[in-house]
């Protein structure tokens, strides 16, 4: 009999515990997931007052009981023990938290603390940390280094030493040194056209012999080319004799206006072989030997090589006709191309060296004797004319040549072209101060090459400038003007 009430009580309990779970089920599923978590986190730390619900996605909403927010997202709670927490800490001077103590700071150097501010609305300021009201967010210390760095140029920033290594920002001193720069470029061998000669006779004729009969044959001047033929030449000879007899037998006549006249005819006639290209040593030839020539000898005026011929014996000629083309190859041009934005750096006298893949290891100098006024529109290029000396006749025309034009700037402010930040309109660097402060200053850039800037004006030497890492830097400062800007 005393084992019944015994079992009566086991039976009792094992029944009331799956009641409770019944129950705390059915309880789950009448209340919905928010309330059980609310009750959930209660249950777990009762201490803790929940002041009010908030949407995580906008703090600024707050709500006095649990549930969806309207974005889909459950409802925060914000227990009191967070705020307490924060003014606590505030409070109380222990060596953790002196540094977030406005006016305060700890002995090794940490950042003092002006005050907090809202990141939402940075015009609402506060002497201690705590929420914000308007939007529920923590607010954020401000502190003494970035009040000195506000006196700098605005975007100026403060960033730790080991900030500084996670962003891997490297620096490097802005040093003067003298700036050489070499323009490389094709050339092609042209020859000199100034010193080319298109060889035609005055008068109309006919060839009968000719002595230069081939293209590319070296002749000196002097050197006879062809004898001409011509019936007005034959005829003028005579009436220059003519003229002569006439002179001496009434050139000292008393009638003045006679002797006039003879003297006239003698010196028109004269006059006439010379415009004809018949050269003084001929017309004296003819005074002395009184002989009318058949045949008159043209000589070629320079030296040169014969570039084109149209020279044939027993052949009619005319004035029109261009008989020989002869070059003078002592002294060649070459046509060097280069970009139009590089035309700024070369001017006319400037020296130019030049080698051939035909003459290895042979260097040949020149100087820009003229830079053509055009740009062609297909390369975008400039041609510059290179006068160079032709000893041996090395340089033969339609060879082409390797230039260089070496430009020297003198001594130029020189950084690494990757410490800039090109912004379209403007050029900036981030230059270094001590304890961390990096201030953007605007640049004027020069020509910019092999890996380096020319500053024309914004640096000095000897200042330090961000050469990696300065796209991150660049990021914080414009977050931290946009921000001066909202404060103010």
């Amino acid at each position: 009999m005393p084992v019944a009430p015994k079992k009566l009580i086991s039976f009792v309990l094992l029944i009331a515990a799956l009641g409770a779970v019944y129950l705390g089920s059915t309880h789950h599923w009448f209340f919905g997931r928010g309330e059980t978590t609310a009750m959930t986190a209660a249950s777990t730390d009762g201490e803790r007052k929940v002041l009010y619900w908030y949407d995580a996605m906008n703090p600024q909403h707050h709500y006095n009981q649990p549930g969806k927010a309207p974005d889909g997202m459950d409802l925060v709670p914000l227990y009191a023990k967070q705020t307490e927490k924060l003014v606590d800490q505030a409070s109380s001077p222990s060596p953790s938290n002196m540094a977030n103590t406005p006016g305060m700071s700890l002995k090794s150097g940490d950042r003092k603390v002006l005050y907090w501010y809202d990141p939402m609305h940075p015009a609402y300021k506060s002497d201690k940390p705590g929420i914000a009201p308007d939007c529920g967010m923590t607010l954020v210390p401000k502190y003494a280094d970035n009040e000195s760095a506000a006196k700098m140029p605005m975007g100026t920033v403060t960033i730790l030493p080991q900030k500084q290594v996670m962003a891997g920002v490297r620096t490097t001193l802005v040093i003067r040194k003298p700036m050489v720069r070499d323009i490389r470029t094709t050339a092609q061998i042209v020859a000199d056209e100034t010193k080319i000669a298109h060889i035609h006779v005055k008068v109309s004729g006919y060839i009968d012999q000719v002595y230069v009969n081939f293209v590319g044959q070296l002749v000196k001047k002097g050197q006879p080319l062809f004898t001409l033929y011509s019936p007005d030449l034959v005829s003028t000879q005579e009436e220059y004799l003519i003229a002569k007899r006439g002179n001496s037998a009434l050139g000292a006549a008393p009638f003045q206006e006679i002797a006039e006249g003879s003297q006239s005819l003698l010196k028109s006639t004269r006059q006439r072989l010379k415009l004809w290209d018949i050269s003084d040593d001929q017309i004296k030839q003819l005074d002395s030997t009184e002989n009318v020539s058949k045949d008159l000898t043209f000589y070629s005026p320079i030296t040169g090589f014969v570039t084109d011929r149209k020279v044939f014996p027993q052949t009619s000629v005319t004035p029109d006709t261009e008989l020989y083309t002869v070059s003078d190859l002592s002294t060649v041009w070459a046509d060097a191309d280069i970009y139009e934005y590089e035309v700024p750096f070369v001017h006319i006298g400037q020296r130019v060296s030049l080698t051939l893949s035909y003459y290895p290891g042979k260097v040949y100098t020149g100087k820009i004797s003229y830079i053509y006024p055009t740009v062609d529109p297909q390369t975008r290029t400039v041609k510059l004319r290179i006068q160079l000396p032709n000893r041996g006749f090395e340089l033969k025309p339609q060879m082409f040549a390797d230039a260089e034009v070496r430009v020297d700037y003198g001594v130029k402010i020189v950084i690494p072209s990757e410490a800039v930040l090109d912004a379209g309109t403007e050029q900036r660097v981030f230059v270094v101060h001590p304890g961390g402060v990096f201030e953007p200053r605007k640049v004027i850039l020069g020509p910019v090459f092999d890996g380096n800037a020319v500053v024309l004006s914004g640096l000095k030497a000897g200042e330090t400038v961000v050469v990696s890492g300065n796209f991150l830097i660049d990021s914080e400062s414009n977050l931290k003007a946009a921000m001066s800007v909202m404060t103010h």
